[in-house]
């Protein structure tokens, strides 16, 4: 029977001395910090050597607070009609108060015990001659997360249209979203927005307007925005037939950012996989630089050869 090759290996391997002093050594010592620190200084600098920001998922915890504050833009001189749950805001509407008739009913659609979705129906009554040429609206919710970030907020939906065309009906349909300018913080209970976004005891009329209610609101570096409303503008108003605004608001699950804030052991989890990834890359372009040096005595040293013994040899010893 034919042989054939199991195992091969080197027939000699040649050693390398020099003094510790040595230019040889310096050199080494050298090379082998060239090999070891630049990974170190790339994955740090690529912003990746360990996570300073981490996210999750979560259901808020959101309720409609039964405050809202309406304009509505009629084609008649004056400007139009308003309303909301607020009496200081009423009283100083005169002849523009105009009181709808409001229902509405929040949703759990997956039996959570949160409320997945707000049906809201606002009927406003319209004389024969009035026309609704567009509608700015706002609605009130409390705002809470307990799962990582324990957070707690009033916060708005504002929703608008205009058209030049009157209408019977506006339709919106869209989610409650969850707006961050800076991270939440993980510990600790945070209150700091759970005040009311409209002041609704205050007798000054610049308090009511929508300008200013919304500049407030948007210095918080925490909010919540109606998004993709999708608005359907609805057109052939009977005489006697209201202006309606109906809108479904959902509550969706969101992505939540916060600090993060590791251990020793966690940090080094995830910075030592970025830091040997780029390792392997210099150890293989060093070890090809080293055997240049050595092997051409671009460093003066003693080169020792050591012959490997075969296995005839070794029979022929013993």
């Amino acid at each position: 029977m034919g042989l054939v090759e199991l195992f091969s290996e080197p027939a000699q391997r040649t050693r390398y001395r020099a003094g510790l002093c040595s230019a040889a050594a310096l050199g080494l010592a050298l090379l082998g910090a060239l090999t070891y620190v630049p990974p170190l200084l790339v994955a740090y600098r690529s912003h990746g050597l360990w996570r300073t920001l981490a996210a999750y998922r979560e259901q808020p915890s959101v309720r409609f607070r039964y405050e809202a504050l309406l304009l509505a833009t009629t084609a008649a001189p004056g400007g139009g009609l308003a309303w909301s749950t607020f009496p200081a805001f009423n009283r100083l509407q005169g002849e523009r108060l105009r009181v709808p008739l409001v229902a509405t009913r929040e949703e759990d659609k997956n039996q959570d015990g949160k409320m997945d979705q707000l049906h809201f129906k606002l009927e406003l009554p319209l004389k024969p001659a009035e026309e609704v040429l567009g509608a700015q609206l706002i609605l009130t919710f409390s705002y809470q997360l307990h799962r990582m970030s324990t957070f707690v907020m009033q916060s708005m939906a504002f929703l608008q249209f205009f058209s030049p065309i009157p209408g019977s009906q506006l339709y919106v349909n869209g989610d409650l979203k969850l707006q961050q300018r800076q991270l939440l913080s993980h510990r600790g209970l945070d209150t700091r927005y759970n005040v009311s976004v409209i002041n609704g005891t205050s007798p000054f009329a610049q308090d009511y307007d929508l300008t200013n209610i919304i500049a407030a609101y948007q210095d918080r570096n925490v909010t919540t925005v109606l998004a993709d409303p999708n608005p359907v503008w609805l057109i052939g108003r009977a005489a006697n037939a209201p202006f309606i605004i109906n809108a479904t608001i959902r509550y969706p699950v969101e992505v939540i950012l916060y600090p993060f804030v590791p251990g020793f052991w966690e940090m080094i989890k995830f910075a030592w996989i970025q830091y040997v990834s780029i390792l392997l890359i210099f150890l293989w372009v060093f070890d090809r630089i080293k055997k240049f040096v050595f092997q051409n005595q671009v460093l003066t040293t003693v080169p020792v050869t050591s012959a490997s013994l075969t296995p005839s040899y070794k029979a022929h010893q013993s």
